[in-house]
């Protein structure tokens, strides 16, 4: 993609109203939901496109999407946004830095609310692979308990997935993950 798309800042969401701007964004890297659409294909839709506000952030740094609000149309920057974002999402910066680390990575990376952890992460996409990440963001010096990590385990495994812990603000400013594998004795 070489020219940004333009999405609208209402209230608190994005729209992408341009149906063709929208599938082109979502085939780009699977950003975002068509409206009334619940597993797309990857093909052109003919509905607006809304991409969360983490995924508009990455897309606006990454010079791939243009955010206007208003009847004036003006523009919305990436501060404006981050603190918007910052409001809605409990422990955004957080959970942000772990979202662009996963995409800078090369994974797909889609909301997890549905696994009961931050994000689902996918080697392809959605509609092309199963996620075989679920990722819970901590910072460092979260208390993490046993009974913790075993209602990860279980859900992960019945859902077939790998349950994964990052951690963000490490020191050297890498991003450590701790990747849980079960087996049966």
């Amino acid at each position: 993609m070489t020219k940004k798309t333009k999405a609208e800042f209402i209230e608190n969401f994005l729209i992408v109203w341009n149906p063709k701007s929208g599938s082109d964004l979502y085939l780009h890297g699977f950003y975002g939901k068509p409206v009334g659409i619940a597993k797309p294909k990857l093909t052109d839709f003919k509905v607006p496109l809304i991409p969360d506000l983490m995924e508009g952030l990455y897309l606006m740094e990454k010079k791939l999407l243009k955010i206007y609000e208003g009847p004036k149309k003006q523009t919305v920057g990436v501060r404006k946004l981050r603190r918007k974002a910052r409001a809605l999402y409990e422990e955004f910066a957080l959970k942000y830095t772990v979202y662009r680390d996963l995409r800078e990575n090369g994974l797909v990376v889609t909301p997890g609310i549905k696994y009961g952890c931050d994000f689902a992460a996918y080697k392809e996409g959605p509609g092309i692979d199963h996620a075989p990440y679920m990722v819970s963001v901590k910072k460092l010096r979260d208390e993490v308990t046993a009974t913790d990590i075993v209602k990860a385990g279980r859900l992960a495994t019945t859902v077939r997935k790998r349950f994964i812990m990052a951690g963000a603000y490490h020191k050297d400013g890498k991003i450590p993950y701790l990747i849980f594998k079960w087996f049966k004795a």
